[in-house]
C-alpha cells in the first residue's frame, strides 16, 4: 500500500478509469479486468477503481497504480450495495487497495446502521486505511467529510432514489462540493466525453473517474445503435 499522502498526489489532475464488469455482462472476467487495466495504464491513466477482490488482485499483476476498490454487493432490504457491510471492508483492506470506496449516502445499510454510524468503527478498525465517500448529494459530502472521510466522490448523484431526476454529470453539484470541501473532491457519474470531463476539471475537481464510457463496450455500442434506429 502506498504512502497516504503520495496516492493523492499521485492522482491529483489526471484520469481514473474504472474497469468493472458484473456477473451478467459479457466482460466479467477478472483476466479481461487486468487487461483492461493496462490499456488504461498504457494511455497514461493516473488510476483505478475496481470491483471485487479477484479483479482486484488481478489488477494489481498488471498494473502499478493507485487503485480505488470497491466490493459490490447486494443485501436483502436494503438499496445500500457498494461496500455495504464491515465484510466488504474486511476483504478489501486484506487484498491491500489504496483507497476503499463505500456507500456514504444517508440510506440505511444492510446491518440496519446509517454512514454516521458505521463509520466511526471502520476507521477504529483499520485507521491506516484511505476511504473514499460515494456520495449522492452535497448534504452527504458534508457530513462524510466530518466523519473523517478521506476524499468524497459524486459517485451516486443520479443513482438514489431522491436523485434520479438530476442531470449528469451534475456539474453544479459538483462546483458547489469543491467550492466547500478541504478534503480532495473526485468527480464521478456520468462523464461520457473528453469534454465534459474538462468541464468537471475545470471546477476544480482533484480527479476524476470515468468508468462506463471507456470500458463497457456493450453500454459504448447501444449509444451509437441508438443514434441510428431511426434509420432501420
Amino acid at each position: 500500500m502506498n504512502n497516504n499522502e503520495n496516492v493523492f498526489d499521485s492522482i491529483k489532475g489526471k484520469l481514473i478509469v474504472s474497469c468493472q464488469a458484473l456477473s451478467d455482462e459479457p466482460l466479467h472476467s477478472p483476466f479481461i479486468m487486468g487487461r483492461m487495466a493496462k490499456a488504461a495504464m498504457l494511455a497514461d491513466a493516473g488510476g483505478i477503481r475496481a470491483n471485487s477482490v479477484e479483479d482486484i488482485s488481478e489488477i494489481k499483476k498488471n498494473v502499478d497504480l493507485p487503485i480505488i476498490g470497491i466490493i459490490k454487493k447486494v443485501y436483502q432490504d436494503s438499496d445500500v450495495f457498494i461496500t455495504p457491510t464491515m465484510k466488504e471492508i474486511g476483504l478489501l483492506y486484506s487484498e491491500g487497495v489504496d483507497i476503499i470506496a463505500l456507500d456514504a449516502t444517508k440510506r440505511v445499510r444492510p446491518d440496519g446502521k446509517t454512514i454516521k454510524e458505521i463509520f466511526p468503527e471502520i476507521k477504529e478498525r483499520y485507521p491506516d486505511q484511505l476511504y473514499m465517500a460515494d456520495c449522492s448529494t452535497y448534504e452527504e459530502t458534508m457530513s462524510a467529510i466530518e466523519l473523517g472521510f478521506d476524499c468524497v466522490g459524486t459517485t451516486l448523484n443520479g443513482y438514489t432514489s431522491y436523485t434520479l431526476e438530476n442531470d449528469l454529470p451534475n456539474l453544479k453539484l459538483i462546483e458547489k462540493i469543491v467550492k466547500h470541501s478541504h478534503v480532495p473532491v473526485i468527480a464521478e457519474g456520468g462523464i461520457s466525453t473528453p469534454t465534459q470531463l474538462k468541464q468537471v476539471f475545470q471546477l476544480g475537481v482533484h480527479t476524476a473517474v470515468v468508468g462506463t464510457a471507456i470500458t463497457r463496450p456493450m453500454e459504448i455500442t447501444k449509444r451509437f445503435v441508438n443514434a441510428i434506429t431511426d434509420y432501420y
